[in-house]
């Protein structure tokens, strides 16, 4: 049979339902990777796609035989072992299909009126030292990290944060996360760094470069001891900042098309082991 005779064939078995069918897959699979998308195990997805994708096509350009095998007959594994990998993600869904809330369309993050807002709370709250730590949020979602603290969805401003992070206030003990322009959350718990370097004075450094050693987020941290301001970002950390140089490095690592962006990033120092 030629190609075009198994096109013909294959459209002659085409009927309004398998349309329906595959439209009907389609959007859930889209609705499922919306999901996945505000959370960190969206890394983990892509990594395991890459790991399949990849064994699948060295098996069948080498011809490896026991690789082959092993593919085929480990995907009774692979549907047990999803459900275990990813159970909140799986109870996340369930808990939003049956809340009336609105679903997590895909947003682009949107930071251009929020650097300056941020680099004016860093700077006032340096001048009264008052501790802060403020995450914002890029590809890698933190809705888990959301989770942990107490949701807001608000505007953010030089009079929220800086409220939100006064001492003995009800939410300054944590992180304030930025979520495509908005404040999503605050009293957020991170994670913390490994590292014990002397660069790392406290608790707010340690988990400002925990949350960028596990994600692609950009964290600013105010020391509530000296009032210095750091910034966090790809697993490093740059300290000491005033102003013109901290609306710098956010607009360079937040602002994609920024012509600074390169030459700042080759600037952030890597802290030492």
């Amino acid at each position: 049979m030629s190609l075009s005779d198994a096109i013909r064939d294959a459209l002659g078995r085409f009927e309004a339902a398998s349309v329906l069918d595959i439209l009907t897959i389609s959007i859930l699979i889209y609705l499922s990777l919306l999901l996945l998308k505000g959370t960190t195990a969206m890394s983990l997805l892509r990594g395991i796609a890459i790991v399949l994708v990849g064994a699948v096509i060295l098996a069948s350009v080498l011809e490896l035989t026991v690789l082959d095998w092993l593919l085929r007959n480990s995907f009774p594994a692979i549907l047990i072992a999803i459900p275990i990998i990813f159970a909140p993600e799986i109870r996340r869904f369930l808990e939003r299909v049956g809340r009336t809330g609105r679903w997590p369309w895909p947003g682009r993050p949107l930071f251009e009126g929020v650097v300056d807002v941020v680099a004016d709370t860093a700077l006032n709250l340096s001048v009264d030292r008052h501790g802060a730590i403020i995450v914002f949020e890029r590809e890698a979602g933190l809705e888990d990290y959301v989770d942990t603290g107490v949701k807001v969805d608000a505007a953010p401003s030089t009079q929220l944060l800086e409220g939100i992070f006064y001492p003995n206030s009800a939410l300054h003990d944590g992180a304030v996360i930025l979520r495509e322009g908005r404040v999503a959350a605050a009293s957020c718990t991170l994670p913390l760094s490994d590292r014990t370097d002397r660069e790392l004075p406290g608790l707010r450094h340690r988990a400002a470069l925990g949350i960028s050693e596990r994600t692609d987020a950009v964290a600013l941290i105010v020391s509530e001891e000296t009032g210095g301001i750091s910034v966090a970002a790809n697993g490093r950390m740059i300290s000491r900042l005033d102003g013109p140089r901290l609306r710098g490095i956010l607009r360079s690592l937040l602002l994609p098309a920024s012509e600074l962006d390169r030459p700042i990033r080759r600037r952030l120092p890597r802290l030492s082991r």
